[in-house]
């Protein structure tokens, strides 16, 4: 009976239909030699059609998971949505096929791998403090538009009854002139051009000496009159007596430099590619502290303005900034009582900080503790103040132990020699062009 029962038991757990499992028997002690044999075929047939069928479902299993990873790859839905993935999520490469067969559990489907970059945290973007209140003061103080930049700045110098190629070609010699020159010679000198014929042709058929009494006395006359010829000779050629449209073309011909370049595409072009920078915008950009570093030279003062100020305004504030330096905001003793910024200003009753006054002069806080006209054993005679004097005429005497000296004999004794010998410099430069 035990036999019986583990025989159905069997026969159940398997669900096998096999004529050796259907007959009745007392297990396989009991049996003969032929019915062991046919027993044993019986098992072995079996367990090599139960080894098949296994076989063939792996198989199976394998094309479907073939199918679905090609699906997945070919859909639409699938794509969009891996193209929308940021770009530090990658897809893990699945392990190249190898002859050795995994069984299903031991397969492994591609997954996403996330790599999470060190990106360090967006810094908020620096701006001085109170720049919008001091623009609007600077503007209001500038809303009369009566500074020497707003009638006679490179926006004026140009003749409007001229054609585009020459209007611009004008606008780019003004700036060429007005580099180290006030705006009241740059136009002088301008009126005189455009008198003779301001275009490429014409300066290049007017010889160096002529071309020199046009634009004297500007500052590096002679200069600019090499940097004329040769830049006029590279539009004639190059560009059709036109002016390049670019910073690249601009600041490629002599004597032109990055703020006459934004300057030129602003003015010439309506086109706003920078900040220009010159002698005016530095100082006061620095006095109000709207760099965050104290910048040594106009460059970096454009680098720095351009990294927080709006591009919007970066066409207005170069003759905001220039006007508002011719008039108020000077670079030796500026109007700083009349000024709006007085209370928002960090620079505000502070003497110029770009020009400090030399060891021994009148303004110099480290002056010689020895003063003319004084001694240790007390005061001195008339003969060693005259030989003091002689000795150092720049080192002010005392004024409540030395005898005063009237402002003429002082101009005199001072200034005497160093009018002479601008008075030979003035009249060497003029003599130069006409020679």
């Amino acid at each position: 009976m035990k036999c019986c029962r583990m025989t159905s038991t069997f026969q159940a757990s398997v669900k096998m239909t096999s004529d050796y499992f259907s007959r009745s028997g007392c297990g396989v002690a009991g049996m003969g030699r032929e019915t062991r044999s046919s027993y044993r075929r019986g098992i072995s047939a079996l367990r090599s059609r139960m080894a098949k069928s296994n076989d063939s479902v792996q198989v199976k299993e394998e094309k479907e998971d073939i199918n679905l990873s090609l699906d997945a790859n070919h859909h639409p839905q699938t794509d969009c949505a891996t193209s929308e993935l940021p770009a530090s999520v990658k897809l893990e490469e699945e392990p190249k096929s190898s002859s050795k067969r995994l069984s299903p559990h031991q397969r492994k489907r591609g997954h996403l791998k996330v790599e999470y970059e060190q990106v360090d945290p967006k810094q908020e973007q620096w701006e001085p403090a109170d720049w919008r209140r001091q623009l609007e003061n600077i503007r209001e103080m500038r809303k009369a538009r009566d500074a020497p930049v707003d009638h006679m700045g490179a926006v004026k110098c140009y003749d409007s009854q001229a054609t585009p190629e020459e209007m611009r070609y004008q606008v780019l010699v003004s700036l060429m002139l007005s580099s180290q020159t006030k705006d009241q010679v740059t136009s002088a000198a301008m009126q005189r051009l455009q008198a003779h014929g301001l275009t490429v042709a014409t300066i290049l058929n007017t010889d160096d000496d002529t071309l020199g009494r046009l634009i004297y006395p500007v500052g590096f006359w002679k200069t600019k009159v090499k940097y004329l010829k040769q830049c006029s000779a590279i539009l004639q050629k190059e560009y059709g007596g036109d002016i390049p449209s670019s910073v690249e073309g601009l600041t490629g011909l002599p004597g032109v430099g990055p703020k006459m370049a934004h300057l030129a595409m602003d003015i010439a072009w309506k086109q706003v590619s920078g900040i220009g920078v010159d002698t005016h915008v530095h100082r006061i950009s620095n006095r109000l502290g709207w760099t965050q570093d104290r910048t040594k030279n106009p460059e970096q003062t454009r680098q720095a303005l351009e990294q927080w100020l709006p591009r919007e305004l970066w066409s207005e504030i170069n003759w905001l900034l220039v006007g508002f330096g011719q008039q108020l905001c000077l670079a030796i003793s500026p109007l700083c009582a009349t000024c709006l910024n007085q209370r928002c200003c960090p620079s505000a009753f502070i003497t110029s900080l770009e020009k400090k006054p030399k060891l021994g002069s009148p303004r110099s806080s480290k002056s010689p503790q020895k003063h003319v006209g004084l001694d240790s054993s007390g005061p001195a005679s008339s003969s060693h103040v005259r030989e003091e004097k002689n000795k150092s005429p720049l080192i002010s005497p005392s004024r409540k132990k030395t005898p005063k000296i009237s402002l003429k004999e002082e101009e005199q004794h001072v200034t005497g020699p160093q009018l002479s010998t601008r008075s030979s410099r003035s009249k060497s430069k003029i003599s130069a062009p006409n020679d």
